[in-house]
């Protein structure tokens, strides 16, 4: 089982402690340091006051934060999880993560997804109806452009990704369509854990427990053999024992978990550490070595 592990750079409140090119060197280098295969972060540039107020939250740019990882580190790899590539012009998208790519000497991974926050969606004037669009459209026209062919006008991207054709995508949500997605388009599917309530939120399909997973994993399985495809492909799932709004550690109880997910497919887990400080989240990411990943 391969890791990724959540910077607390949703946490922009905290100021310098957490939110800095200090922190998020040290934060990086310890999960290095630990054995971690990933270190990823989120992306909501222009959410609303009242989702905030009521338990959402702000984030710092996801590739200007990955890159002081970059900086700060020589393996671990930069997941976004995810970065919503709708926000986005697709070539200015597929610059910019090109450029984290070249200078991270490839290791990026691009978590995106269509995204959820409709005021977001809104209030940058993307079209939210089009959001699953428009993420197909994304992907394809920033393929091309790492691919170095020209556009419509002749223009052609550069730095193209030191990754090869290009950075892995991995398609998050939990709907068939999600799915199809990653098979058709993608290296990996990232699921995650959803109540009814939550999934309502999120516009995706709830995913309670193992056994939604495992009929989940199904539906990929068939859509890979319907495809004709031979690639094989990462399933990167949040533990159901350890969701991304609690961030709690129970090592027993997650590697056992571990080792059930592993038998349905899943190949990299994707857990949140406690950040009540620099130092807190610094003695968390040495408690998950030493009792998690040293053990695997």
């Amino acid at each position: 089982m391969r890791w990724t592990v959540a910077l607390p750079t949703d946490d922009v409140e905290r100021g310098a402690d957490l939110i800095s090119a200090a922190a998020i060197g040290e934060m990086a280098a310890a999960l290095e340091a630990a054995g971690v295969d990933a270190c990823h972060v989120t992306d909501h540039p222009y959410p609303p006051r009242e989702w905030v107020s009521s338990g959402g939250h702000h984030a710092l740019d996801p590739l200007v934060a990955l890159s002081f990882a970059a900086a700060a580190t020589r393996r671990i790899r930069l997941h976004t999880n995810i970065f919503v590539a709708a926000y986005r012009h697709p070539v200015l998208a597929a610059h910019g993560l090109a450029t984290l790519d070249v200078l991270s000497g490839g290791r990026l991974i691009l978590g995106t997804a269509a995204g959820y926050l409709r005021p977001e969606f809104d209030a940058l004037g993307v079209d939210y109806g089009r959001r699953g669009e428009l993420l197909d459209e994304t992907v394809a026209t920033m393929k091309k452009a790492w691919a170095g062919e020209p556009g419509p006008h002749g223009n052609v991207l550069g730095p193209v990704p030191v990754s090869r054709p290009h950075p892995p995508i991995w398609f998050g949500g939990n709907s068939t369509t999600s799915i199809r997605r990653a098979v058709r388009s993608g290296q990996g599917w990232v699921p995650f854990p959803a109540s009814r309530g939550l999934a309502r939120v999120t516009h995706t399909a709830e995913l309670a427990d193992l056994g939604d997973l495992g009929r989940a994993v199904a539906v990929l399985r068939a859509a890979v053999d319907e495809a004709g495809r031979t690639e094989p492909i990462d399933i990167c799932c949040t533990p159901f024992s350890h969701p991304h709004h609690r961030a709690h550690l129970h090592p027993e109880r997650l590697l056992d978990e571990a080792g059930r997910l592993a038998e349905v497919g899943v190949t990299w887990l994707s857990i949140r550490l406690a950040a009540p400080s620099r130092a807190g989240f610094l003695e968390n990411v040495e408690r998950f070595a030493t009792e998690v990943v040293r053990r695997c």
